[in-house]
Order: structure tokens, then C-alpha cells, then sequence
């Protein structure tokens, strides 16, 4: 004659459960700069570090700017003297302007004048526009960061020519701080998700390692594509995070979890508790006191709902219930059970196939 199984248990409880859209995501940098050069010289000086994180303005590469420097020199000499002969020109309009009122020079003479002053500021102004442009063109000799971000491998060396409009970027700046993940979901699950949306709840998003057990970062969903890919059926969503501790790299594999709703007052079990048979889920509910003898394993069947970080929604189930949850290989509805010594890990093999 045989002894009661020894079982461990759960209760079931009443409490909050996450809904969850899982997908796969690759981490995106919110901005990537490519620089190349905007004029053609000599790389004089590399000022970043392979790697380095730069602010928005930090030095990067400078490139020879003496032959703009010069052209710099050169148009600001000509805005100098076309600004005296506009002054000059000006003076002489007010005495042939004074002379006209005592009429002692011909309407024609002040007319001249009035012209030759207009075309003096039409001068100035092209020479104005000359020192901006090569202005524009010096500061292109010193490139700074755009924005806040990480350096990637040095691309150019001290020396090195480089050429204006070229295709060779010469250093490559990427936002890691915040950062952001690209997922796609199924097109069936977008209504919930833009239903959130334009209650004006934030969503949730939780990045998990390629493993999916390792939890990177918390983030917000930010924004849903425009459009659906047809030929998948999928939509591309964007979620970004702070990444303070630097875990998300661009272009990273990352498992992702959309937090769509939580649902409240539910009755949760161990996901492990649960038994299936076919379409049918079951539990064994312990009838009697587990530390006394009669205590029986009844099985019962229940409806699965959501699950998350191991528990699992059932109906069927009142808060406060005892289920097996191990040695179900030896149990049969109205088995004999008793509290067992040790903790048995439920695993896939624990899993019996049986009509409830």
C-alpha cells in the first residue's frame, strides 16, 4: 500500500497582473552624425578620443585654415573700402543736397549722386555677404560635435587630405544618452496599444537581454510608424530610455515587453501550478489540511488568462485556495498528499497529460 504524494504548494491569491506585448527590438540611437568635410585642406589636428563621450561644441578635427583665413582677410579689406566710398559718396549727396535747395547745381547733378550712393550699399551688401560666406567657410575648418553623444573609431589622421562635399566621413558622433529601441508588433495588437495612446497614458516598456531573463532598462513608448508593412503585418514602434548605466548599445538585440494595461483583482497561481490537457486546464486543489492526514489532491479545471513573471490569471480558482505544484507525475485525481520535506522545482516533465 502506498503513502500520500508528497507535494509542495501554492495559494492562490487575489492581486494586480501586467498585460504584455512581447516582441524583439534593435537598440537605435535617437540621432547618428555622420560628419564629412564641408571644405578641402589638411587635417592639422584630431581632438577626440576613440570612444569618447563629447558635449554638443566639444573640438573634434581641425583642418588647415590658413588659405581661408586668407580669403577672410581679403574680403573684409574690400568691405572696408567700399564702406569708406559709400561714406564718401554720402557726404557728397548732403552737400549737393544742400547746394540744390539754394539751387546752385542742376537737378541732374543730385540725381547722379542719389544713384552713386545706392550703388555704394548694393557694394557693401555683396561684400557683407563675402565675409559671412567665408566666415562660414573658416568655421568649417574646425569641426565641433553637433550634439551630445559617443565617439566611434578614428577615421582620419593628422595629415590626411580632405576634400569638400566628399563621400568619406571623417568622424561619426551617435546619441547614446537617451537611446532608443525599434519593435515591431503584430498589426492585431495595435488597436489596444493606440487605445492607451489617445487616453494620454504613457506606456511602459521593459528591455530584456537576448536571453530574455535579464532585465537591461525601463522606458516609455515614444511614438507608432505611420504606416503598416503589408508584407509582414507588422508595425514598428519606438521606445526610448535613459540608459544611465550604458547597458543599451546601438544596434543591440533586445527582447522588449510593452506594458498595455494592468489588470486588477484577479485570482494568480504559479504559472507551474497549471495543467493541461488538450484544450483543458486543470489544477490538483488540495481538499483538507496538507500537514494532516486525508488531505486529498481533487482536480479541477480552471481557465487560463494572462501571465506574467511566473503567475498566471485563472477563473475557477477563490483567493486563498491550495494547489499542488509539484509531483504531478504521480498524481491522480483524489490522490493522498502531505506537505513535502523539500522544494521541488516544477519543470516541463511534471506535466500530466490527463482528462480532469
Amino acid at each position: 500500500m502506498t503513502g500520500p504524494v508528497p507535494v509542495t504548494v501554492a495559494t492562490a491569491t487575489k492581486g494586480s497582473i501586467g498585460v504584455y506585448l512581447d516582441a524583439i527590438g534593435t537598440v537605435t540611437p535617437t540621432y547618428t552624425d555622420s560628419i564629412t568635410a564641408e571644405v578641402t585642406g589638411v587635417v592639422t589636428a584630431v581632438h577626440y578620443r576613440e570612444g569618447q563621450t563629447v558635449k554638443k561644441g566639444d573640438p573634434l578635427i581641425d583642418i588647415d585654415s590658413r588659405p581661408y583665413d586668407a580669403q577672410l582677410e581679403q574680403a573684409q579689406g574690400a568691405l572696408d573700402r567700399d564702406q569708406n566710398l559709400l561714406a564718401e559718396a554720402q557726404m557728397d549727396l548732403k552737400r549737393y543736397q544742400d547746394a540744390w535747395a539754394k539751387n546752385a547745381i542742376p537737378r541732374q547733378t543730385l540725381e547722379d549722386q542719389e544713384k552713386l550712393v545706392l550703388q555704394d550699399q548694393g557694394t557693401v551688401k555683396n561684400d557683407e555677404g563675402t565675409v559671412a560666406y567665408d566666415k562660414v567657410e573658416v568655421g568649417f575648418c574646425h569641426i565641433t560635435s553637433p550634439i551630445n553623444g559617443r565617439v566611434g573609431l578614428r577615421l582620419v589622421d593628422p595629415g590626411n587630405l580632405v576634400t569638400a562635399n566628399s563621400s568619406t566621413t571623417l568622424v561619426v558622433v551617435t546619441q547614446v544618452q537617451p537611446i532608443t529601441i525599434i519593435f515591431t508588433l503584430p498589426e492585431d495588437s495595435l488597436p489596444q496599444v493606440l487605445e492607451q495612446m489617445r487616453g494620454g497614458k504613457s506606456l511602459t516598456v521593459d528591455a530584456f537581454d537576448r536571453t530574455n531573463t535579464k532585465q537591461i532598462a525601463k522606458g516609455r513608448l515614444l511614438t507608432v510608424d505611420n504606416l503598416i508593412d503589408t508584407q509582414t503585418g507588422t508595425v514598428k514602434l519606438r521606445a526610448e530610455f535613459n540608459n544611465s548605466n550604458g547597458e543599451l548599445f546601438p544596434d543591440l538585440f533586445v527582447n522588449t515587453h510593452l506594458l498595455v494595461k494592468t489588470l486588477d483583482n484577479q485570482i494568480l497561481v504559479p504559472s507551474s501550478a497549471i495543467q493541461h490537457n488538450g484544450a483543458t486546464d486543470f489544477v490538483y486543489l488540495i481538499q483538507g489540511d496538507i500537514d494532516k492526514a486525508g488531505a486529498k489532491a481533487v482536480m479541477k479545471t480552471v481557465k487560463s488568462g494572462v501571465s506574467d513573471q511566473g503567475n498566471t490569471v485563472v477563473t475557477g480558482l477563490n483567493p486563498g485556495d491550495v494547489v499542488a505544484n509539484s509531483s504531478f507525475q504521480k498524481l491522480v485525481d483524489g490522490s493522498s498528499v502531505s506537505r513535502s520535506k523539500v522544494t521541488i522545482p516544477a519543470t516541463s516533465s511534471d506535466t500530466t497529460e490527463g482528462a480532469p
